[in-house]
């Protein structure tokens, strides 16, 4: 995984854009961080992730996921991106997106699939 293929996967959301965040590459929904880029490191910052599942993912897949001091106390989980199987990336980040996104937005990606059904006429 690299960073452009962080960008193709979460651009395809309605609202997303690229924009820089602490000086480096980002992705937002609106104005709401939806993830950055770790240049340094090559890793993203992954924000809507509970403590419990945070540890998790670190336990199952530690060559992948870590965590450092700074961000402890936060729902954050930091994420190696060459190792980073895509559709785990795929799931944080849409339940991010999901978060910050408008509702007619997410409503419009969704499509009529996830539409209530039709009542019923008897």
């Amino acid at each position: 995984m690299r960073w452009d293929d962080v960008v193709t996967l979460a651009t395809k959301w309605p609202e997303v854009g690229e924009a820089v965040s602490y000086g480096e590459p980002s992705l937002k929904t609106r104005k709401s961080l939806l993830t950055r880029h770790r240049v340094g490191d090559d890793s993203v910052v992954l924000l809507d992730v509970p403590t419990e599942e945070r540890d998790h993912l670190i336990d199952i897949m530690p060559e992948v996921f870590f965590v450092e001091p700074h961000y402890l106390g936060h729902e954050i989980v930091l994420a190696r991106l060459a190792p980073l199987p895509a559709d785990v990336l795929a799931r944080i980040l849409e339940r991010r997106w999901r978060n910050s996104a408008s509702k007619g937005a997410v409503r419009a990606f969704d499509g009529p699939a996830l539409a209530a059904p039709p009542e019923r006429q008897d």
